[in-house]
């Protein structure tokens, strides 16, 4: 079967609609082109939307969300049940499209379509469990509790990296929550996000819903401060860089919305001496050059103790010798492209820097070119020795570059050196020592959101709260109590007496 009737299956035509309130499709603006960093071919055309598109696209959602917030939370499940049985029959379309829009491997495009699936399958039972507390009241005769009412709109900016999964994070969670949503996806990747709408709308039109459940705007990054800026939608998930989010974050706080900020990551592994030597290779390679280093977990430092630092070294420098980079759709690659153009010049950019601040490249860098690599956007991943407190250090560099850093004495002296970052992801021990892994883990451990012992920083299952903290910015999406963001929290006492006891033991007695 040809790309092109792959692509059909799932909605695609040459030319799409990038603004959606289910089944009706508009879009007033220009035509936006994507181009497949594998070939450097036109996959498609989406239209981006106009203001007066996005207006209706909201008005749309505000009226879906007084119906929707009122079906029981377990059919709401059910729509999300059934999305996760279409994905589960698309998984090979879709898995190729965010392989070939994107260029991540095939074998990551059908994982990051996994993940839509688990989170499907996780929300479904979320349906039925959206507790609250009961609360013992002092006074007799009295009952408190707390529930979760829905939102509202919630509104979802997307980046280019993980262009499926992220939405599917948000959109499964606060569909069964209650809430609408209303996507921006990167656009870089809009045939993903068109794909995506196609498939759950059709799904809700199917189960009897109307327009503004599940909703789509296309364009730049204007169309992202719509959002932000538009007192209609109480919540903000905004998943990309640290600078994109510190605009989000004040533009929402301006007006005292609510924003889930996944940003910027620069993860660390730690190697002690006590650490697996190939269990650490294989963790670290994959951590740093899996999506071609686009992963906001993926792995940007090694900090190895000084008695193993050679070994792990010549270690790393056999492995990327291994790596094969080319056509992320031919499963035999390890390594695929870059997003595009601007992130070839950054990846340039760095090398520069680290030359320039006296780093030393182990495994040099360079833009590939030949058959194969027409596109432009290959380049050989990268290990240089730094020291950590080099400007290029502490800054997130979206492409595959790994900084060998080295450190001396206990293991304390290293989580130090992890920490020294303004990002606080993802992080990871590699030890059979329990005593470093606990310490690790502790209050004295670890400043990130996320922290793992002996696998590596990237690769999070959907059943843990995803996120970080500093400039990472302090969200949480997908398992574990996340779902708490996306609703509204209320405390209710219950008088079921014939008196009027007042809280604290206070008298005020009328006559």
């Amino acid at each position: 079967m040809s790309l092109l009737n792959e692509l059909k299956n799932v909605g695609l035509e040459t030319e799409n609609l990038g603004g959606s309130t289910g089944q009706q499709w508009l879009a007033n603006g220009e035509f936006i082109s994507s181009f497949s960093p594998v070939d450097g071919k036109e996959i498609g055309k989406v239209k981006t939307t106009t203001r007066e598109d996005y207006n209706h696209v909201i008005e749309k959602a505000q009226e879906a969300f007084k119906t929707w917030r009122l079906v029981p939370a377990p059919k709401r499940g059910e729509i999300v049940r059934l999305l996760g049985e279409k994905l589960r029959e698309l998984k090979p379309e879709l898995g190729k499209l965010v392989s070939y829009e994107m260029g991540k491997s095939y074998q990551e495009g059908m994982g990051e379509v996994q993940e839509m699936i688990d989170i499907c399958d996780f929300a479904v039972g979320l349906s039925r469990q959206l507790y609250g507390s009961t609360i013992h009241s002092e006074r007799p005769g009295h009952r408190m509790y707390d529930q979760y009412h829905p939102y509202g709109i919630l509104g979802v900016i997307t980046a280019f990296n993980f262009p499926v999964a992220v939405w599917a994070w948000n959109t499964c969670i606060a569909l069964v929550c209650g809430d609408v949503v209303v996507w921006k996806a990167s656009e870089k990747t809009p045939l993903c996000a068109v794909a995506c709408q196609k498939i759950l709308a059709d799904i809700l039109q199917d189960q009897g819903y109307g327009e503004g459940i599940s909703s789509i705007v296309t364009g730049n990054r204007e169309v992202g401060e719509w959002l932000a800026k538009d007192e209609r939608i109480p919540l903000i998930s905004a998943t990309g860089s640290t600078r994109m989010g510190r605009e989000v974050a004040v533009t929402v706080a301006q007006r005292l919305g609510k924003t889930l900020l996944e940003l910027g990551g620069n993860n660390a592994i730690i190697v002690t001496p006590n650490a697996d030597i190939k269990m650490t290779v294989i963790g670290a390679v994959f951590g740093a050059v899996g999506t071609a280093g686009q992963r906001c977990t993926s792995t940007r430092r090694l900090i190895v103790h000084e008695s193993i630092y050679d070994q792990v070294k010549k270690a790393m420098v056999d492995a990327y010798q291994q790596l094969k980079i080319g056509n992320p759709l031919d499963t035999a690659n390890h390594v695929g492209p870059l997003i595009d153009q601007d992130a070839v010049k950054m990846y340039l950019s760095a090398l520069d820097k680290i030359k320039q601040e006296g780093g030393e490249l182990v495994v040099e860098g360079k833009v590939l070119e030949g058959e194969g690599y027409e596109s432009g956007c290959y380049v050989q991943p990268v290990i240089a020795e730094v020291e950590n407190h080099y400007e290029i250090v502490q800054q997130e560099t979206f492409a595959p570059i790994l900084y060998l850093i080295k450190y001396s004495g206990e293991v304390q002296n290293a989580i130090d050196i992890q920490n020294d970052v303004k990002q606080g992801l993802s992080s990871a021990i590699m030890t059979n020592n329990l005593r470093e892994a606990e310490l690790f883990l502790s209050a004295s451990g670890s400043d990130c959101g996320i922290a793992n012992v002996n696998i590596g920083t990237s690769g999070a299952e959907i059943g843990g709260a995803f996120g970080g903290e500093k400039e990472t910015g302090g969200g949480r999406e997908s398992g574990s109590d996340a779902w708490k963001f996306y609703m509204r929290r209320q405390t209710n006492t219950i008088n079921y007496t014939t008196e009027l006891p007042l809280a604290q033991g206070i008298k005020f007695d009328l006559k």
